[in-house]
């Protein structure tokens, strides 16, 4: 049965240093949830503390409703899948995946009918009697997973599992991790690093610097909507421009930023003061001959880069000095030197807090 996990003012520090301060946080059962964030930021180890692995210093992990603070690792009930796989080389596939239920005692003929239908389950059927040696980087992973998963744990901790795959062996385990994970309505936690992983297998994504949770939301919501400038640079924006002074009117509101003049629904622009920050994805600003009547938040520019990336094309515009970052799917390349147009789309920019 799946289990919701929440996290009530859980703090650890080392020598001095918070490396985890986060108030609240909840995951409901059967959810896939990613901690997301660059090296260091806590989420490993805030899985551990999940785990029991790692003691905090103060707050409370509830499973279900109930507290397991105090509950040692072993009683705990969940599987953790870590980046390297921690197979045991002297022990073929079928005695890998036996391993915990060896330890937990149970009887000699579940052992097989339970580690016969996992097999099943993360499709390594043929492979029982292989050694970690003779799989490839992928099916050892599968043997990770299906060690954590045959011990029919209530919560799935995921950290960082496909870091050490290649990046097409990285989109299949992708697609089989999530598959997976639906058809064992396991709750399920996933620590990385990588924004694609994040939004591709997450219903929500925590956001995390220097321990503490920046956004926690969907991941459209986290791709489009960045809550703070931190998040929106990490997520990928790129085009991020501090706004230097704004005019409301209606709807509409007109920021001053590096660029010029933007127009904004209001709707968009955040509450109170403070420093705050133009942001729009490369993928969203349209690359454009010339201006047309009635545009707005176009900018004259000149193309200074120009990769090919295959199905798309990606440009770097110089508009009044900065420069503007353009993924595009036209079919006509445009060289270095062009002088272009570019708009900032009103439904895809987005105004943010930041230092």
């Amino acid at each position: 049965m799946s289990t919701t996990v929440e996290i009530r003012g859980l703090r650890k520090t080392y020598s001095g240093t918070t490396v985890v301060d986060i108030p609240d946080l909840k995951v409901e059962a059967g959810e896939f949830v990613c901690l997301l964030g660059p090296s260091g930021c806590g989420k490993t180890t805030t899985l551990k503390m999940i785990a029991g692995l790692v003691n905090p210093d103060s707050g409370d992990i509830l499973f279900s409703g109930e507290s397991i603070i105090d509950t040692p690792p072993e009683k705990r009930n969940v599987g953790m899948v870590f980046q390297n796989y921690l197979l045991f080389p002297h022990m073929d596939v079928f005695s890998n995946i036996a391993f915990g239920l060896r330890m937990a005692n149970v009887p000699r003929t579940q052992i097989k009918t339970r580690v016969e239908n996992v097999v099943q389950l993360v499709k390594l059927e043929g492979l029982e009697s292989r050694f970690p040696h003779e799989l490839s980087g992928g099916q050892q992973q599968r043997v990770a997973i299906a060690r954590a998963v045959v011990m029919e744990p209530r919560l799935l901790l995921m950290d960082e599992p496909l870091a050490n795959l290649d990046a097409k062996l990285r989109l299949e385990m992708r697609s089989f991790i999530l598959e997976l994970q639906r058809s064992l309505a396991i709750t399920t936690i996933f620590v990385t690093h990588d924004q694609s992983e994040a939004i591709t297998l997450s219903d929500r994504i925590a956001v995390m610097f220097g321990g503490v949770i920046s956004q926690y939301d969907g991941p459209r919501s986290v791709f489009e909507m960045p809550a703070t400038r931190d998040v929106a640079d990490f997520i990928g924006a790129e085009n991020i421009f501090r706004i230097t002074g704004a005019d409301g009117a209606g709807r509409t509101s007109r920021v001053r930023c590096s660029l010029g003049e933007v127009a904004i629904s209001a709707s968009r622009m955040p509450d109170g003061e403070g420093v705050s920050y133009v942001v729009c994805r490369p993928e969203y600003v349209c690359l454009l001959d010339g201006p047309s009547a009635g545009d707005c938040n176009c900018f004259e520019g000149t193309v200074t880069e120009a990769i090919y990336q295959g199905q798309s094309m990606h440009y770097v515009v110089t508009v009044n000095g900065q420069p503007i970052r353009i993924l595009s799917a036209q079919e006509t390349p445009r060289k270095s030197g062009t002088k272009v147009w570019v708009q900032f789309p009103a439904d895809h920019i987005w105004v943010v807090p930041g230092r």
